[in-house]
């Protein structure tokens, strides 16, 4: 079975009705899932035949979500390793959380045929993209520049660098990796050796080792 579908019993999916409301949403969830492992390209996955094929009705859909764009970001977040608990013990250590996640997605990514092909084909619907950097990809990017401004507030950071530049220069390795050169390794130990290598050149002079 699909990674797709292998998460399932590893992780809830996202409710966004009433408690009891859960076994409802796994099977729509379910259902995209069927549909896209059958060969159904999003593009042609309608709310009516995602319905169908979860023994629904299309009202059932809508009043979970605004439209088979937040769904299909929905199927996409129950595959990808949940957003991680930060430590909260050091600005360096959220960071190596951060980006801990973002390797085992990539591992994921590399892992599972059809989560490949899900995001391949996502990045070609601007409507899909668009919906899953609002929900997905917009909050990490605030909770990442959140703690970085903490590190600068308590001298971990140089203040006198953009936070927005900041933010690129310990996330780029690893999306680069994960993205632009999929062949490339993505060993245990990455997350820490990216965040410490940054860190040693932005961390303010007068706490630097002489």
């Amino acid at each position: 079975m699909s990674g797709l579908a292998e998460s399932q019993s590893g992780q809830a999916v996202p409710v966004r009705g009433r408690p009891r409301s859960e076994a409802v949403e796994r099977s729509i969830i379910e259902a995209v899932i069927k549909l896209l492992e059958d060969g159904v390209p999003l593009a042609e996955l309608s709310i009516e035949r995602i319905a169908r094929t979860a023994g629904v009705g299309k009202a059932t859909i809508y009043r979970r979500w605004n439209g088979k764009e937040e769904l299909f970001v929905d199927v996409v977040r129950t595959a990808e390793p949940p957003d991680p608990e930060l430590p909260g013990t050091s600005m360096r250590d959220d960071l190596v959380a951060l980006l801990e996640q973002l390797r085992q997605r990539g591992l994921m990514t590399r892992s599972s045929a059809l989560l490949h092909s899900v995001f391949a084909q996502m990045k070609s619907s601007p409507k899909v993209w668009g919906a899953y950097h609002a929900i997905v990809v917009a909050p990490r990017r605030r909770k990442q520049l959140d703690i970085l401004r903490r590190g600068q507030a308590n001298g971990e950071l140089r203040g006198d660098i953009d936070i927005e530049l900041l933010n690129d220069l310990f996330v780029g390795p690893m999306l680069f990796r994960t993205i632009m050169l999929p062949g490339s390794a993505l060993p245990e130990g990455l997350s820490e050796q990216i965040v410490d290598s940054v860190l040693e050149g932005l961390r303010p002079v007068s706490s630097r080792v002489s």
